[in-house]
């Protein structure tokens, strides 16, 4: 089923996922889940959370924070050795708990990362962490000119 990002809500909506979420760095699986909870916000291509038990590589937390207008407090985390490569919600804002202490990856910084086996696109720019795959569509925000979407 193809979905417009266009159409997810605003304030953004988590759900669960039963879909296969692979990362893949250095010939090292980093994470493997049938059980990530996916974020959905207007403008923006799916964000997998991923529980912290499905993760196989070493995690280190950074001092880096940012804080989203609806989740809460991001914490940052060097994965494997790439810098900055996810984030998370230790303490996330009420309606977004079920986010509290799951990992998300940025595609773009990992060798590869797959959605039911498909090699998924980053979002265009740094910030934003969305998955793009072949079932998305609707121009994305995260590149140049859409900073006021």
């Amino acid at each position: 089923m193809t979905e417009n990002v266009w159409d997810y809500p605003r304030p953004p909506r988590a759900e669960p996922s039963t879909r296969h979420i692979v990362v893949r760095h250095a010939g090292q699986v980093v994470a493997d889940t049938r059980r990530a909870v996916r974020v959905l916000e207007t403008s923006h291509p799916p964000v997998y959370y991923v529980p912290p038990a499905d993760v196989a590589a070493e995690l280190r937390r950074t001092p880096r924070q940012t804080v989203c207008e609806f989740k809460g407090l991001a914490t940052y985390w060097d994965v494997a050795g790439v810098v900055e490569a996810a984030w998370s919600y230790e303490e996330p804002n009420r309606g977004y708990e079920e986010l509290r202490g799951l990992l998300a990856f940025y595609p773009g910084r990992f060798d590869e990362c797959t959605v039911d086996g498909e090699q998924v696109l980053a979002q265009p720019g740094d910030f934003y962490g969305g998955w793009l795959t072949s079932d998305i569509t609707g121009p994305v925000k995260g590149g140049p000119g859409t900073l006021g979407w």
